[in-house]
């Protein structure tokens, strides 16, 4: 499957952004979708996952309350809504996929976007 990624910016602390990854080339409902961001001079973390019918998501507890995870398998797309955003959350995001269950390690996704850079000015 392949993944384009976008929707990243320059936002002020406090706003707001959505992250969108357009998947094809595959059936985007048979996969785990995942996002990921990478900090300069740090390693990939993972941020947030959802399960192939969109019922379950995980977050990591630095954006818990702050970001929402969703899909719509029609349009064949994931989606990051990102609140309050933090200069912390500055990074590049990658949305990735696998057919695990719900993974939160970026060695268990198979597939993975470009990037998108996030940047937020405190």
């Amino acid at each position: 499957v392949q993944l384009q990624a976008s929707g990243g910016g320059l936002v002020q602390a406090g706003g707001s952004l959505r992250l969108s990854c357009v998947a094809s080339g595959r059936t985007f409902s048979n996969y785990v979708m995942g996002w990921f961001r990478q900090a300069p001079g740090k390693e990939r973390e993972f941020v947030s996952a959802i399960n192939w019918s969109g019922s379950i998501q995980r977050y990591t507890d630095s954006v818990k309350g702050r970001f929402t995870i969703s899909r719509d398998n029609a349009k064949n797309t994931l989606y990051l809504q990102m609140n309050t955003l933090k200069s912390e959350d500055t990074a590049v995001y990658y949305c990735a996929a696998t057919s695990a269950v719900l993974a939160t390690t970026p060695s268990e996704y198979n597939y993975w976007g470009q990037g998108t850079l996030v940047t937020v000015s405190s």
